[in-house]
């Protein structure tokens, strides 16, 4: 049976963001190693190039896993789809004419449209839009108890 309403968000971006609706977080959503996966070797050159930019900063925040391998490559690849049918519109524009004289499209409108809404979809689930941003609280609901502990005993800042 299909799921109804929102999709859950991950426990790792609601503690990010504080947990603002102050629902109790699932504590039995598998917890993957915080650790990027590797780059797969089939991507794009340019989706390569977005894997390392992006990689060590969702690695950094504790969002990147290994099991977003495909997820991670996929918003990768749909950004380099994009960006190499965005230049191509900057380079030639977005319309050409027909042998019969009339104006048409050129096909890289609808692929960088196409590959925009998918790049989209995949930063909502790994919290990249600027209104997921937002939310998110750096440093709040994320707290080490070892760290909490050495400032209570005085080792700690």
């Amino acid at each position: 049976m299909a799921q109804r309403g929102r999709k859950p968000k991950p426990t790792a971006l609601k503690e990010l963001e504080g947990n603002p609706g102050k629902r109790a977080l699932n504590d039995k959503e598998p917890k993957p190693p915080k650790k990027a996966p590797r780059c797969p070797s089939w991507l794009e050159q340019e989706a390569k190039k977005e894997w390392r930019r992006m990689g060590k900063l969702l690695e950094q925040m504790g969002i990147l896993t290994e099991m977003d391998m495909a997820a991670f490559a996929g918003y990768c690849q749909a950004y380099a789809r994009w960006k190499e049918a965005e230049e191509f519109i900057t380079q030639h524009g977005t319309m050409i004419r027909t042998p019969n004289g009339y104006l048409q499209q050129v096909p890289q409108v609808s692929i960088a449209q196409t590959n925009l809404k998918i790049m989209l979809k995949f930063c909502e689930q790994f919290g990249l839009t600027p209104s997921a941003r937002s939310r998110i609280v750096a440093g709040e609901g994320t707290v080490d108890p070892a760290d909490e502990m050495e400032k209570i005993l005085g080792g700690g800042a």
